[in-house]
């Protein structure tokens, strides 16, 4: 099918990644948050810095390994003050860094992940009601949401409404990778929300 308008969303991370981990205070695997606070460690002209998360129960900390052994001078100075500094933002950033989580093997808790979507803009539109329309949701994250999810939650619908209209051939997932959806919304899909189709 050809689509008259296009629309592109993006995921965007509203705070850090929660980690789920044994704590070895509580028994249990708990929620790890971001402190927004940062461990130096110099030593011999290598450092080591980590990004400090806790337990929301016991107040436990884990720490996030960001540099490991490496030359202070490799480290800019900026950056370097910066950590020195607990500056909120870089440990926002960090812990917003899903590559950073990976290299840690840290657990993220999907189910506590705090995201949203924007619009990052459209092309094409039609007066033609029987007009269909594309909708991009990008994942820059990678983060396993599943499609039909995201296109509930871009559209404003409920799952189970989503998965009506995919049945009923009125949405169609287009494609599917690791870092974006697309889907086709047809034109005679009244009961979708105007502002998105």
């Amino acid at each position: 099918m050809s689509y008259f308008k296009k629309t592109e969303y993006e995921i965007v991370l509203k705070d850090s990644f929660p980690v789920l981990r044994g704590c070895p205070k509580c028994g249990r695997r708990t929620d790890f948050v971001n402190t927004k606070k940062f461990r130096v460690n110099a030593n011999g002209g290598k450092l080591d810095v980590w990004l400090i998360y806790q337990c929301e129960v016991c107040k436990h900390t884990f720490n996030l390994t960001v540099y490991e052994r490496q030359k202070v001078s490799a480290i800019p100075k900026k950056e370097y003050s910066s950590f020195l500094d607990n500056d909120e933002r870089l440990a926002d950033m960090y812990g917003k860094n899903i590559q950073l989580f990976r290299k840690n093997k840290a657990d993220i808790d999907l189910e506590r992940l705090n995201y949203g979507y924007v619009r990052l803009g459209e092309t094409g539109e039609s007066n033609d009601p029987e007009d269909g329309s594309l909708i991009t949701i990008h994942n820059p994250y990678r983060l396993k949401i599943h499609p039909e999810k995201q296109i509930a939650q871009v559209l404003g619908l409920s799952r189970s409404r989503v998965k009506c209209l995919l049945e009923e051939g009125k949405i169609s997932l287009e494609e599917q990778q690791g870092q974006w959806i697309s889907f086709g919304i047809s034109g005679c899909a009244e009961d979708i929300p105007t502002e998105t189709k």
